[in-house]
């Protein structure tokens, strides 16, 4: 069967926009990415209690994604109170965690021709840290502060 979905490309703007003593300060930036052919977007309940919400390997699946394929993800806190955290983790157990307030978000463009293949590197020693001992994500895991919150996910893959 024929796919009736054409490739598209997306397009992420960041906008900061603020005026300091009458001077506009703010900046714009567009990233695009290219034959994207499949979206992810869903509202996930987080719970105080640690779990993974999305995995990244070779093969698709139910809340699997291709590593190689994912080329930006957007999480949003949807909730007015709590925060939440985020944590990475790449296939040397390697792990950085990422607190996400009360209605924030967090972008992640991955590479430009790998996606989440080889891009992270988590030490304590800033000189081990090279992009030779990159990894790739294997999973994201969510836990909320001090009672469950809603948070927004948006994959993109190409």
């Amino acid at each position: 069967m024929t796919s009736t979905i054409s490739p598209a490309t997306l397009t992420v703007t960041l906008t900061e926009a603020v005026t300091l003593n009458g001077y506009d300060q703010g900046s714009s930036n567009v990233k695009t990415v290219a034959s994207v052919t499949e979206i992810s977007k869903r509202i996930v309940n987080v719970t105080t209690t640690e779990a993974v919400i999305a995995t990244f390997a070779s093969a698709i699946g139910a809340g699997n994604y291709i590593a190689a394929d994912v080329k930006y993800m957007r999480f949003t806190n949807k909730d007015d109170t709590n925060f939440i955290t985020l944590t990475f983790r790449n296939q040397d157990n390697d792990e950085f965690a990422v607190k996400v307030d009360a209605g924030q978000s967090i972008c992640w463009f991955g590479d430009n021709s790998d996606g989440m293949s080889a891009v992270f590197n988590a030490t304590q020693d800033a000189d081990a840290a090279s992009s030779a001992n990159f990894g790739s994500l294997t999973n994201i895991q969510a836990d909320a502060d001090s009672s469950a919150c809603d948070l927004e996910m948006f994959i993109a893959c190409t």
